[in-house]
């Protein structure tokens, strides 16, 4: 995960553009979308690496159906069959992102899963928030000594602990989680984005946000809350209508998602008080104490031949009550700065 470990370097914001479903069972399509997210900014392509049977049993009694949303009486298998990303498919997107400067990453949820990614050099794991209770599926992906990436949508706080410590006894210590809110699309009241420094706080790791919202007021809340690691679905439009298309990001919408939060990360800045570097040339602005009337050697300054007045080259406001009385020691004509000693201490 070489572009991630730059951009969290640089103090920046990583950027990972979800395909899931949109490929729409073409290849041609998936390549697409590799070539669009990288245009769009993406940092990284993430892919989900199952099979309808490594997910679900293949049954339509009730258990087995949706209800409600946007998949609403369809079956898992119907809808994990559908929405798969075939692996003869990995090796040539990951090619793709590799030439393109973007890092691959995929979602594994089997053991078989986790093997066949290892085999294929992949550079971390991403936990989906519907895995976050399999925790033997945590510990199996943590042994194989890569970072993990764990979405939390849904997770209780005990849920999220149980999880992390799957992933330390795994041997795993680069771990990111990822507040979310799992609903399609997401409504923003649900967020709770108030919970990222939390999770910080609480599970000393990174942390990002992985979210089902469309645009991106919601990304760029998190970044000014912690997050470093951002994740949306990405699509090609989504007039191609796909499992998922409905609440994924367009590429131009992603294109200024990346420049939003980027731009938030950039104003956080860090703690710090005093004119940045630009800011000094507008010290001169500032108030200072000036000549409103010409000022003889000797006399005395008064309210009458002193002011505090735009620009800033005079003694600091501060002084003026100091400097009335004085005698001035020197002769000052009208619109001349008025220095005083106590500016060099």
């Amino acid at each position: 995960m070489k572009r991630m470990s730059e951009k969290l370097a640089s103090g920046g914001v990583y950027c990972i553009a979800e395909m899931s479903a949109n490929h729409g069972g073409s290849l041609e399509t998936a390549l697409e979308i590799v070539e669009a997210a990288a245009k769009s900014g993406a940092d990284c392509l993430k892919v989900q690496t199952y099979t309808a049977d490594t997910l679900t049993l293949d049954c339509d009694n009730e258990w087995f159906r949706v209800k409600g949303g946007l998949w609403d009486g369809r079956t898992l298998y119907d809808l994990y069959s559908e929405g798969s990303f075939p692996w003869e498919w990995h090796k040539p997107v990951m090619r793709c992102c590799e030439e393109l400067g973007m890092d691959f990453l995929s979602t594994p949820f089997d053991e078989t899963a986790v093997d066949f990614l290892c085999d294929l050099g992949i550079g971390a794991f991403k936990i989906a928030s519907f895995e976050l209770v399999d925790t033997p599926l945590i510990e199996y992906a943590a042994s194989k000594g890569k970072p993990l990436i764990v979405s939390t949508g849904m997770g209780t706080e005990e849920e999220i602990a149980e999880a992390m410590a799957a992933a330390r006894r795994g041997g795993c210590d680069d771990i990111t989680l990822l507040r979310c809110c799992s609903e399609y699309p997401a409504n923003f009241s649900d967020m709770n984005l108030a919970s990222i420094p939390r999770m910080a706080e609480i599970f000393g790791c990174r942390v990002g946000f992985s979210d089902h919202s469309m645009g991106h007021t919601a990304d760029v809340a998190a970044v000014t809350l912690g997050a470093r690691v951002i994740e949306k679905h990405f699509c090609l439009s989504r007039e191609m209508e796909t499992v998922d298309s409905a609440f994924s990001m367009e590429p131009a919408e992603f294109a200024a998602m990346v420049e939003a939060v980027g731009d938030a990360a950039s104003a956080l800045g860090s703690p710090s008080f005093g004119p940045s570097g630009d800011e000094k040339d507008s010290t001169v602005f500032r108030r200072s104490i000036f000549a409103c009337k010409d000022i003889a050697k000797g006399e005395v300054f008064t309210k009458d031949n002193i002011r505090i007045v735009r620009p800033g080259y005079g003694a600091k406001p501060k002084h003026y009550n100091d400097v009335l009385g004085a005698v001035a020691d020197r002769a000052y004509g009208f619109g001349d700065p008025i220095m005083y000693r106590g500016d060099d201490e």
